[in-house]
């Protein structure tokens, strides 16, 4: 009988690429996960039942299924103008068209993976092991860990374009949002997005540089990335010191869903300036410069909000201190990760977490501590977390790490500037890209594959990666740091791979040329196939 591992199935499951949910396969049954329409994974689930296929589960059970039941889709997107109360019938063919839209949106901006298993396999015994191990937030869901979204207004416009609504459907639905938020009336013209008006309320004055780079953080309200209640700026000068910028920012939002974690309400930024007005000031700003996140949420959040102001998304040079902190202190993959208040433990950083200003100064600090302009204190070693972190998705951090006595101070390796490794390289071999690899976003490394380090080479999943990592230079601005799978003989982190084949137009048959260019770093050029 065929053994299966849970540590190699969720390994499976997180690496596979999402896929439209029609394209669930109607013959086969075994593990799958719910991916939000951020590109997250949120759910992992089986069909453990032999009469359901992945297709009737996914596909029909979690996405026109009834909210309130264990249709996942249905549920988290219960919201706005795709929400109903189905128990009421006063309102049932108002509600039924806010379910047609719902459908409809998960069909065009939602997406599932899965992993098909044999019948003679124990299914649900396996689906109980994997989300034992399961990293928080791909489970966000089970269990209806997480509240519904709120509606991502500018996806659901995508989807009524596509569907033509005229003004007798786009009414009901806006009845139906008035619902949602307790405020119904009598019926309604539908909504006209325009961009927020820009008001006079005075912006904080950004500090005058010159400075070397920034880090910036945000906060929000609730669930939507964009609905940005505060944003905090570290300056670093070219001394390296640090100046801190910070402004409230009022999201115009009407729920509040996490004021418990940073304390802001709307009575908090009540007369604070909208997004719209604090852009100009960063636009002028930050732009030319290096700007450092701490995890890839503050570049999305920006994105989001200028896309709910109809503004356009600055062009900054983002790059992202998790990277840089792995990149200088392995040592804590796995014994309390690269979050912020991991390394406050371990680099003895003073902050507030969650205050925007206070976290994006932390972030800077991170960043000079790695590049050895600052000592790093002699710290106790963190005891290792009951809970695996993995770093590679949202930072899920636990402030209540304890610690041992510590014997020596811990190495702050010295980070490479992006632009000098981008000047020296040395060939190590080249690859030829397959439809499959475009298709599964991966480059094989097997022509070649022994001549890189034996200590960045891991098992083939997570679970037994290498204890040290490379640098991968794309081409993206910012370097991906990962092992090699040394199973399948490619990078594990395959997350910028569809970025760097859709950035170069890369097709079957294209090489890619893989060079280093320091001990551990690398860099990949795609080359196109003679014609």
């Amino acid at each position: 009988m065929m053994r299966f591992i849970p540590e190699d199935l969720l390994s499976a499951l997180l690496e596979s690429s999402p896929q439209p949910t029609v394209h669930a396969p109607r013959d086969a049954r075994g593990l799958y996960g719910l991916v939000d329409h951020h590109g997250d994974l949120r759910y992992i689930g089986s069909t453990s039942s032999t009469d359901q296929t992945f297709y009737e589960r996914i596909h029909q059970r979690h996405r026109t299924g009834s909210e309130g039941m264990s249709h996942y889709f249905s549920q988290m997107y219960n919201t706005g103008r795709m929400w109903r109360e189905r128990k009421d019938a006063t309102t049932k063919v108002d509600g039924d068209l806010a379910k047609k839209l719902r459908n409809e949106f998960v069909v065009d901006h939602c997406r599932a993976v899965w992993l098909a298993l044999p019948d003679t396999a124990d299914i649900a015994r396996l689906e109980a092991e994997v989300l034992a191990m399961a990293p928080e937030h791909a489970i966000a869901w089970n269990r209806r860990r997480m509240q519904t979204y709120d509606e991502p207004a500018d996806l659901v416009d995508a989807t009524l374009r596509r569907l033509g609504w005229g003004a007798q459907e786009l009414a009901a639905i806006e009845r139906q949002r008035q619902r949602f938020f307790g405020a119904a009336t009598s019926p309604v013209p539908p909504i006209l997005r325009q961009p927020a008006p820009i008001s006079e309320t005075r912006v904080t004055p950004f500090p005058e540089g010159p400075f070397r780079f920034f880090a910036l953080d945000v906060e929000t309200a609730n669930n939507d990335r964009g609905s940005i209640c505060q944003i905090g700026v570290a300056c670093v000068r070219p001394d390296n010191s640090i100046e801190t910028w910070m402004t409230y920012v009022d999201p115009q939002v009407d729920r509040w869903v996490f004021t418990y974690l940073h304390g802001i309400s709307a009575r908090t930024v009540k007369g604070a300036p909208t997004f719209a007005e604090v852009l100009p000031v960063l636009q002028d700003a930050l732009a030319g410069h290096v700007v450092y996140q701490h995890s890839g949420f503050d570049r999305s959040a920006v994105a989001a909000a200028c896309s709910n102001s109809g503004l356009n998304i600055p062009q900054w040079e983002w790059c992202d201190s998790v990277h840089v902190a792995r990149a200088a202190w392995p040592e804590l993959r796995g014994n309390g990760g690269h979050g912020l208040a991991s390394l406050k433990q371990h680099l003895g950083l003073e902050f507030d977490h969650h205050d925007a200003g206070e976290d994006a100064r932390a972030a800077a600090e991170v960043v000079l501590r790695a590049e050895g302009h600052q000592p790093v204190r002699l710290q106790k070693p963190l005891r290792p977390s009951p809970v695996e972190i993995d770093d590679d998705f949202d930072l899920i951090e636990d402030d209540n790490d304890t610690v041992i006595l510590a014997e020596a101070p811990v190495a702050a390796p010295t980070v490479p500037d992006l632009q000098t490794l981008r000047n020296a390289a040395r060939a190590i071999g080249t690859t030829e890209i397959t439809q499959g690899n475009i298709d599964n976003d991966h480059i094989y490394l097997r022509g070649f594959f022994e001549k890189f380090p034996a200590d960045a080479i891991g098992g083939s999943n997570r679970a037994s990666a290498a204890q040290r990592e490379i640098a991968v230079d794309w081409g993206g601005g910012t370097v991906v740091i990962t092992d090699l799978d040394g199973a399948k003989r490619f990078f594990r982190k395959r997350g910028w791979i569809r970025e760097f084949f859709a950035r170069h137009g890369a097709r079957a048959g294209d090489t890619v040329m893989v060079e280093e260019i320091a001990p551990y770093s690398y860099r990949v050029v795609l080359q196109r196939r003679a014609a």
